[in-house]
């Protein structure tokens, strides 16, 4: 037999095979992505849009920029009918914060923290002296605001021409007596699905399609016809939902018209954006805490939690706790969009980990409200700026709905008492707080049974605990020892004067005493190469736009539209 047959033989062979697979029902893989001539040499960054969507923050640029831009995510929608009631999405409130007990729990969870305060000196080794919030109570109850001026300067947002829609600064800024209703398409890290006005799947994208199209066109000036030039890389939680990563792509190549989009995980992008081969990712944002272990741009799924709570919470737990020292701004509510806003820079401004620092302090901060005089406060504060941001790591102790309620949105109690399969099935009620109601698969189905434990168990743990858990999870004693020498936190909600100082205390007093022995340093990372904390991940993002192996990642339009879904079986850099 010449060569020639022996090809073709073999050739019709293959042929066979293939029809038999397609008859059995074994898909054919994808062919490798075909890069346009034009494009082979290394894809243009600037022709690159990193997308990282927060609960609270979208952050946004193109690869080359040195720095993306931030705007709140949110969205006002005018109504569609006169006299329409208005629904306004809640940001620092939760559900669950006013049951009969709720009083008597963050009363224990307060007492866990004194104590956890109390137990460890000062750096001179001098005990804190206890301070009462009485002694506050009786001054900042005389305070008086002083008007620094008639007119704050600052003004609502002006709706004269009724524009259908308001995104970012301009939707928090929207008269409370105007016809709008008030959306944040993210909640808790996941899609804000819920019954109410606007709560349906393709509500929540029609959102994020519109704000994230009016960003690009008014911060980056690219027009939106000319997205077909550009290329997206979106970042997505390490526990996220198949059903919306998959409308998330849809809408990004079909609707907003990008030629072609990676996605990727904000933790291994955490670990590109710090310059970190292999650490464990600790990502506190506004609204939940993810932890999970990264080895060589690998999320190791076992190590995987997403812990219901972050910033806003902190927030939150401050107002109540300056409030039993009687804050002097009496009029703030919970329910007011500038009065959270008032919050959160409060918490930033004074929220503290530092053991050294106590006794009573004096304080200031302004009022500037639309059509209402510029008003200064002054007012004193003792340890509740050290008890809130310790919360956050005593998690156990605020961990009923009180303060850190933490339930994942929807969440049956029972979950962490049930015995998981293998692969994870939960009922509708009970995959909602992942999932919503519209998911095509329960839960992202294919989450190992210790990863679902660990989604479930992890709103009882505290930071420190839920890391020392995650690295628990490693497969090996050398992952575990590379990382605890390399703790990365990212995100916003954990920049405390002395945090990193704190956790790493926490962390070393608890670790194994195996591993105590044979990890030469424990670090805890806050600054890498002395940057925002907020912005790594994004960063990570950009630095991906520029590797050689992302080449291989992109997932073109017109395979979106042949493939759908299995082109991110195919290509994801991650397990699908």
């Amino acid at each position: 037999m010449t060569q020639a047959e022996k090809g073709e033989t073999e050739n019709g062979k293959d042929k066979e095979r293939d029809r038999e697979r397609e008859q059995r029902g074994v898909k054919r893989p994808i062919v490798p992505a075909a890069v346009p001539e034009s494009l082979q040499e290394q894809i243009q960054s600037n022709f690159i849009v990193v997308i990282h969507p927060g609960s609270t923050t979208l952050r946004l640029g193109r690869a080359t920029d040195t720095l993306p831009v931030g705007i709140p995510h949110v969205i006002a929608r005018r109504h569609k009918q006169q006299g329409q009631a208005a629904y306004r999405d809640s940001w620092l409130l939760r559900d669950g914060l006013n049951k009969p007990e709720s009083t008597e729990q963050r009363q224990n969870g307060l007492k866990m923290v004194d104590q956890a305060i109390w137990s460890k000196k000062m750096s001179n080794g001098a005990r804190r002296i206890p301070v009462s919030p009485d002694q506050a109570r009786s001054y900042n109850r005389q305070m008086r605001p002083a008007i620094l001026d008639h007119s704050s300067g600052a003004k609502w947002t002006n709706t004269s021409n009724h524009p259908e829609f308001l995104v970012g600064e301009e939707a928090l800024y929207v008269n409370p007596l105007d016809s709008y209703n008030v959306h944040w398409p993210i909640r808790r890290g996941q899609l804000n699905l819920h019954t109410g006005p606007g709560g349906s799947l393709t509500a929540v994208l029609a959102d994020l399609e519109v704000i994230w199209s009016h960003a690009i066109q008014k911060y980056l000036e690219i027009p939106l016809k000319d997205l077909k030039y550009y290329r997206c890389i979106l970042l997505i939680p390490d526990i996220y939902n198949k059903q919306h990563v998959k409308e998330l792509v849809n809408m990004i190549l079909m609707k907003m018209g990008f030629s072609g989009i990676v996605v990727h995980q904000e933790s291994v992008c955490a670990t590109f954006g710090s310059g970190l081969s292999s650490a464990c990712i600790v990502d506190v944002g506004d609204q939940k805490t993810s932890v999970c272990c990264v080895e060589d741009g690998v999320s190791h799924r076992n190590t995987r939690l997403c812990l219901a709570y972050g910033g806003s919470d902190v927030s939150r737990c401050f107002y109540w706790l300056m409030q039993r020292a009687g804050f002097p701004y009496r009029d703030c509510q919970l329910t007011n969009k500038l009065d959270c806003l008032l919050l959160q820079h409060l918490k930033e401004t004074f929220c503290h980990l530092d053991q050294d620092i106590s006794g009573l302090q004096d304080h200031e901060f302004q009022i500037r409200h639309p059509d209402s005089p510029a008003l200064l406060y002054q007012f004193r504060l003792g340890d509740e700026k050290l008890q809130s941001a310790k919360a956050t790591a005593d998690r156990k102790s605020m961990s009923k709905p009180g303060t850190f309620e933490g339930e994942l949105r929807g969440q049956a109690s029972d979950i962490s008492e049930r015995i998981y399969p293998q692969e994870v099935e939960l009922g509708s009620s009970q995959s909602d707080c992942i999932s919503g109601n519209d998911s095509e698969e329960p839960l992202t189905a294919h989450m190992s049974r210790k990863t679902a434990i660990s989604q479930f168990e992890g709103k009882a743990l505290g930071l420190d605990k839920a890391i020392l858990h995650s690295i628990d999870c490693c497969a090996s004693d050398d992952t575990k020892k590379k990382m605890y020498s390399s703790i990365l936190v990212v995100g916003g909600g954990l920049m405390f004067h002395k945090a990193q100082e704190f956790l790493q205390h926490r962390i070393l007093n608890k670790m194994p005493p195996s591993f105590r022995r044979v990890v030469e340093n424990v670090e805890v990372i806050t600054r890498p190469k002395d940057m925002d904390p907020r912005l790594i991940a994004w960063k990570g993002g950009a630095v991906l736009a520029c590797l050689d192996t992302t080449q291989e990642l992109w997932i073109y339009q017109r395979e979106w539209q042949r493939f759908g879904v299995r082109m991110l079986r195919e290509r994801a850099a991650f397990v699908w």
